[in-house]
């Protein structure tokens, strides 16, 4: 086996405990990748020594901190180029609509506010950087959601106990995918809309989300579709330039 298939099985042993979110045995992933056991036992010697890989109990196999320190690491990264990129877009944005504008993105099964523009409007839309909510609530997690992996989605469906609630979500996503956007009304603050379009890599994933909210009052029929053109606009412009950065 060359450098080459060495390194490829390697990405593809990480690949797998990645997806997975949990702990595997040198069967499972064995299994997983398509290769003897004998040889994934070697890999995982070889990755272990090196920090990539840990073993956590009897014979499971989790990623090691090395390899989340590298997330972590490229996550910061990656975020470093979007929010100059993003913040002239969503300038533009709130002065457009004059709403505020919000930047999201994933961690875990949570989205987190990057960076928002707040409008100059006496009454507006308020959120701080570090804000946390759930991807399933609210028009900014659900449009990362929508185009995310199978594996994080049905992740996010465990959660949600009521039957009713989980088809009603499946429905909101499949239309978010059709219509590349979403809106929400009084979904994680009353009295609050909330529209969002996805900010994608080119490969049909979303890696944030870019949104408009303030009071529903102010979110009229005639001015509705208003404000989804903006935000979509926006959100390609902004998808367009990650596309050139890389």
């Amino acid at each position: 086996m060359n450098g080459t298939q060495t390194l490829s099985r390697a990405l593809d042993i990480l690949f797998a405990l990645a997806e997975a979110g949990d702990t595997l045995t040198v069967s499972e992933i064995a299994e997983k990748v398509s290769i003897p056991e004998s040889s994934t036992y070697r890999f995982l010697q070889t990755l272990e020594q090196n920090g990539i890989v840990e073993r956590r109990g009897r014979s499971r196999i989790a990623l090691g901190l090395r390899i989340l320190d590298l997330a972590r690491s490229l996550n910061l990264q990656f975020q470093r180029d979007l929010l100059p990129l993003a913040l002239p877009i969503m300038e533009e944005l709130t002065e457009k609509v004059q709403e505020t504008s919000v930047l999201f993105v994933r961690t875990g099964n949570n989205a987190v506010c990057i960076q928002n523009v707040k409008s100059n409007s006496l009454i507006q839309f308020s959120i701080e950087n570090g804000r946390i909510l759930p991807l399933h609530l609210g028009a900014s997690g659900k449009c990362i959601l929508a185009f995310e992996s199978d594996k994080v989605a049905q992740r996010i469906f465990q959660t949600i106990e009521d039957a009713e609630d989980r088809a009603r979500l499946e429905a909101e996503l499949e239309a978010a995918r059709a219509h590349q956007y979403i809106i929400t009304k009084g979904e994680v603050d009353p009295d609050v809309f909330a529209v969002a379009a996805p900010i994608t890599d080119g490969h049909a994933h979303a890696v944030a989300s870019l949104s408009v909210a303030g009071p529903s009052f102010r979110c009229s029929p005639e001015r509705e579709g208003v404000i989804i053109e903006a935000v979509k606009q926006a959100a390609a412009e902004l998808s367009r330039r990650m596309g050139a950065a890389h």
